[in-house]
């Protein structure tokens, strides 16, 4: 079984997990980015692809797959998903399958002015979001929204572009510089649906951060949920967490995942006020958190081969040991 991993950027773990994993078929692990990277020479093969957005990047992938005996690609990256995901049927008519959610839930998980209107409707707390400017003025002169408060892209990810506003004239100020960001960076393709109402207005919530992973198998049904609290953060990504039972987490793990049903892992960030737990996003796909979950006995690549070919998922790749504390480290490599 050969697996192609799309977007690998800087995530050499997750394709020596997977090389691990895809051992115990006799396959290999391809690897794709737009621009060489030392996470791409870590895969047994690799390749250079079109921009995602370009016309050809979805051929390009399919021809490549075809020339190299690959049966399944799995995405890393939040601007892969959704191309993948509409395309989902074209590489399936190849003998191509994609592990990943629908498009409406890669939608929902993507756009976080759609997440928050989702946890809403399911009952998952989530902090007070507003869609445009007026609005959240509005809320402030009403009292349902105080300062400090948060302006971040509504297609957003990797913490570009998100700001603290502690008054009205910091409020306008962030707004534009955020929507300018948006505009000079790889935000503005999906921003680009919606440009006038690219930008949230988020209620601060101060208190812990935690994050969890909820697994699903490929017909998006509750396989397990994997909690972390979060002791240091760097550039938006986890760099210090330690594994954790929580019920209460659990029990929102299992709420999102009955109600997105979608394929596979979604990383969840979450943070904590007063006792309650508050979502703030969902990323549909192996997040910054996940390697603190493998560190301490998970193994979602061997749970994704086990399902994909039809065997019996091992209860030990599911099972998390609880207060192991994992760190990420920076070593300089040398790409030639």
């Amino acid at each position: 079984m050969n697996i192609l991993l799309t977007s690998v950027g800087r995530r050499s773990y997750l394709v020596n997990y997977f090389k691990d994993a895809v051992k115990a078929y006799s396959g290999k692990v391809f690897a794709a980015n737009s621009v060489e990277t030392f996470a791409l020479k870590q895969a047994d093969f690799y390749t250079l692809t079109p921009q995602i957005y370009s016309e050809e990047y979805v051929d390009f992938l399919i021809n490549y797959c075809l020339n190299n005996e690959i049966k399944v690609i799995i995405s890393l990256f939040d601007i892969d998903l959704p191309i993948l995901a509409l395309n989902k049927q074209k590489f399936k008519q190849h003998g191509i399958d994609v592990i990943i959610s629908d498009f409406d839930v890669i939608n929902i998980c993507n756009d976080k002015w759609l997440s928050y209107q989702f946890l809403l409707d399911k009952g998952i707390p989530t902090p007070k979001t507003y869609i445009d400017l007026d609005s959240a003025k509005q809320a402030i002169l009403k009292g349902d929204l105080q300062y400090p408060i948060i302006i971040k892209p509504r297609w957003g990810m990797g913490s570009i572009a998100i700001y603290k506003a502690d008054n009205e004239q910091e409020l306008d100020v962030f707004y534009k510089k955020v929507l300018r960001e948006i505009n000079s960076s790889y935000l503005r393709f999906e921003s680009g649906a919606d440009i006038n109402k690219a930008i949230l207005i988020q209620e601060c919530i101060a208190g812990g951060e935690f994050g969890i992973e909820i697994l699903n198998d490929l017909q998006g049904n509750h396989v397990a949920t994997f909690c972390k609290e979060k002791v240091a953060m760097r550039s938006g990504e986890t760099d210090i967490a330690v594994t954790v039972e929580n019920s209460a987490l659990n029990d929102i793990g299992k709420n999102i995942s009955t109600h997105l049903k979608h394929t596979a892992l979604v990383d969840v960030d979450c943070l904590e006020q007063g006792g309650k737990f508050y979502v703030l996003e969902i990323n549909a796909r192996f997040g910054g958190q996940y390697p603190f979950s493998h560190l301490a006995g998970v193994n979602v690549p061997n749970v994704l081969l086990s399902l994909y070919s039809n065997s019996t998922v091992n209860e030990k790749d599911i099972s998390i040991i609880y207060n192991v504390v994992g760190c990420k480290d920076i070593q300089p490599v040398r790409l030639s």
